[in-house]
């Protein structure tokens, strides 16, 4: 038998590989071609930019000096330069154009490996994640690495290339002036490990970490706006988003005070007035000793600006390629995330009897929410699972569809442990329905028929009959090829009955229900139980249950409490115990309705 994984290290792997996320290399290997492309083009047009400042200085010289002027020279230099700058253009823009659909594909490519890695992760891990941190790392994050991939590949290195030819070329003029004309470099220079200390590090993160709370709160409150306008519960709804609000502007007030004054030493340097003020004194000096022809400061004042490009492309894109690192380090978190293991060897199970043997589950290490969970599901019987919020009822039935395996223990169906079963095998046997139901932006028939995408028409609607929804249907603008979210909305109700239907579809032997009619009026609730009794046969069916209704129609009832089962039995012997059933009946039966003579249905023949 597989022996237990360990649950904590699954769906926390991320965090080991944050420190190696940093890396692009491996994520962008595929694309290395088309990256060489961009850089060789931009290098070529970024090169062939200096013919017409190059033009500029010879024409300075030619025209400065003694003697006639020779014209046919004159033209050939500004043939060259035009030609340059024809060159320049084309190539520039071909660079451009590659880039950015290469952009294009390394993110469409990024997104199809989130979705399919985020496909096979385990549900738990979700359940541990913000909605808006991980829509920030499929949105956002995809989209941060833009100026890596679109401009600074091309960019970068365009701009170490072209100073650097500049520099050889002033060098052969003067190599005094041209050392004075670096002045402004080293200056910058010297403040870029300034941008690199660990306090500015912690900043950036903390800024990141903002950021994410502030769009989880703003999600959480948007899916929570119509129960605050209901309950009028408005400043406190806000609360949550306006807390991470102050935090992300005192987070980023703290930020710029640390940056401020290092980019604008750098701007200052880096400056054009700066760096011609340098020149200038410097070319005087020289001039007015007899060092220097005045023609020569000429290529100095044009191409010494362009010997301030590195550090100044640093300055301008430190934010974008740190923000890109960064993004591609949560990415690659996201996509180290371990699935469920498969088996190497699948065993089908021999039947649909579920035992779940010394359970235990925790979500990590401080806090064991299943303590020592012993319990048999039998074919054709329903078991109802009862007790207070946080008892672990949850935790227990999204164990059967293995949503995440036990922490100790095992789970079997028809004699085998579920980690040796393979997931399309599993899936064929249980079906489940949540209290969170989620429609895809579908027809109605494909969102019953999500789970036997060839199902026919037929039976479609006699799964929506069975769930009590096919009327409904055909009130929609055209019936069953409706598509939700576009021609038409559900009510939570009617979501969950649509979600019913689909397990029912499914036709699984066992069925796992979580509070899957807790939107559902009285008379769809009792629909849907005539549904499950009628089509119960040799199913194993648990549910978990608040109203009355479900738990008297259950052959079994298990009570959690702290995680550990406290009562188990038949609904009307409990009751006759007066133990926490009939505590749990006695409080819950005031809201709900009574059923004939005071005594379970689950006490009457089936």
């Amino acid at each position: 038998m597989t022996t237990t994984t360990d649950l904590a290290q699954t769906i926390e792997q991320p965090d080991a590989g944050s420190a190696a996320g940093q890396s692009m290399t491996p994520l962008l290997r595929p694309h290395l071609r088309s990256f060489a492309a961009v850089v060789i083009l931009q290098v070529i047009g970024a090169l062939a930019g200096l013919a017409p400042l190059l033009a500029v200085v010879e024409l300075g010289r030619t025209l400065l000096s003694p003697g006639p002027i020779d014209h046919a020279h004159v033209w050939t230099v500004v043939i060259a330069g035009a030609a340059g700058l024809l060159v320049r253009l084309l190539f520039t823009a071909a660079s451009s154009g590659i880039g950015h659909v290469l952009d294009s594909r390394v993110q469409l490519t990024f997104r199809r490996q989130l979705a399919a890695s985020l496909g096979r992760v385990p549900i738990g891990w979700f359940s541990r994640r913000r909605t808006g941190e991980l829509a920030k790392v499929v949105g956002e994050d995809v989209s941060a690495v833009h100026p890596f991939i679109a401009h600074a590949p091309g960019e970068l290195v365009a701009a170490f290339v072209v100073p650097l030819v500049s520099l050889i070329y002033l060098f052969t003029v003067d190599w005094r002036l041209t050392l004075i004309t670096l002045i402004p470099v080293v200056l910058a220079i010297a403040l870029v490990p300034l941008l690199m200390l660990p306090a500015r590090t912690r900043e950036q993160e903390a800024y990141d970490a903002a950021m994410g709370r502030i769009a989880s709160s703003v999600v959480e409150f948007v899916q929570g706006i119509s129960v605050v306008k209901a309950f009028g519960g408005g400043e406190r709804a806000h609360r949550t988003f306006l807390t991470a609000a102050d935090d992300f502007v005192s987070i980023f007030s703290r930020w710029v005070r640390g940056m401020s004054v290092i980019a604008a030493g750098m701007q200052l340097a880096l400056s054009p007035p700066f760096v011609l003020l340098i020149v200038l004194v410097g070319g005087a000096v020289l001039i007015t000793s007899g060092g220097l022809a005045p023609a020569d400061l000429l290529p100095f004042l044009l191409l010494g600006l362009g010997l301030t490009a590195p550090v100044a492309a640093l300055g301008h894109g430190f934010d974008d390629l740190q923000s890109a690192g960064r993004a591609v380090g949560r990415i690659k978190d996201v996509l180290a995330v371990r699935p469920l293991p498969e088996p190497a060897h699948p065993r089908p199970p021999q039947g649909h009897r579920v035992e779940l043997r010394d359970v235990r589950f925790a979500y990590d290490a401080d806090h064991e929410v299943l303590r020592g969970i012993d319990l048999v599901l039998e074919p054709g019987t329903v078991t109802a699972v009862v007790g207070p919020s946080g008892s672990g009822k949850s935790t227990l039935v999204q164990l059967l569809p293995r949503f995440f395996d036990p922490t100790h223990g095992s789970v079997l169906l028809g004699g085998v442990d579920l980690r040796e079963i393979g997931s399309r095998e599993l899936y064929r046997q249980v079906s489940f329905v949540f209290q969170d139901v989620h429609l895809l932006r579908v027809s109605v028939a494909d969102n019953i028929a999500l789970a036997v995408p060839r199902a026919g028409r037929d039976d479609v609607v006699r799964a929506a009959q069975l769930a009590g929804i096919h009327d409904r249907i055909l009130q929609l603008p055209r019936g069953y090829d409706t598509v939700l979210g576009e021609e038409a909305k559900l009510s939570g109700g009617e979501a969950q009955r649509i979600s019913i239907a689909r397990a029912l579809l499914a036709d699984a032997p066992v069925l796992v229900l979580d509070e899957a009619t807790s939107f559902a009026d009285p008379q769809t609730e009792q629909a849907v139980r005539r549904a499950l009794a009628t089509l119960s046969g040799d199913r194993t069916i648990v549910v978990i249950a608040h109203r009355l209704e479900t738990v008297a129609d259950a052959d079994t009832v298990v009570v959690l409490e702290n995680g550990a089962i406290v009562e188990r039995g038949r609904p009307a012997d409990l009751l006759t115990r007066g133990g926490r059933f009939a505590a749990f009946w006695r409080s819950h039966r005031s809201a709900e309705i009574e059923t004939p003579g005071g005594v379970p249905r689950g006490d009457e023949p089936r």
